[in-house]
């Protein structure tokens, strides 16, 4: 299929990362495109797009499925358009030479943010109370 346009800076130009590109629990079958020791474990579109809007990228959020993506749930929709090439042809970042840096970028990074480093402590409150609700009761006579 021939594109519409040869402009790299038009929106349909951008490379596109979904989240399962990313995902440490998919296996390459599943859509998976870099090592699973690197990837991470179910990252969100959006902090695919904090991450890259925080690296100074141009950066769109669409609301589109992978293709391979087989539970249709709002958490697992999305993907992501990233700029890396300037109209005269030339990159826009001089570290992010390929769609393969920007997503090991990406899930480098995705670790790092402040809401997955504050979900990691306490997360244990519920497991004392599973007991609660069992007494013992005795026939009145």
């Amino acid at each position: 299929m021939a594109y519409l346009t040869t402009n790299p800076a038009d929106k349909e130009r951008f490379i596109c990362v979904y989240p399962v590109y990313l995902n440490s629990k998919k296996t390459l079958a599943e859509g998976r495109r870099i090592a699973a020791e690197k990837a991470v474990e179910n990252p969100s579109c959006s902090e695919i797009k904090d991450v890259l809007s925080a690296a100074g990228l141009n950066v769109l959020l669409e609301n589109h499925m992978h293709p391979r993506e087989w539970n249709r749930d709002a958490q697992f929709r999305g993907r992501v358009r990233v700029q890396l090439k300037q109209e005269d042809g030339s990159l826009c970042q001089d570290k992010f030479t390929s769609r393969k840096d920007v997503m090991f970028y990406v899930a480098e990074m995705i670790p790092k943010l402040k809401t997955r480093t504050q979900k990691s402590g306490g997360g244990d409150s519920n497991s004392q109370q599973a007991d609660g609700g069992k007494k013992n009761k005795k026939k009145k006579k």
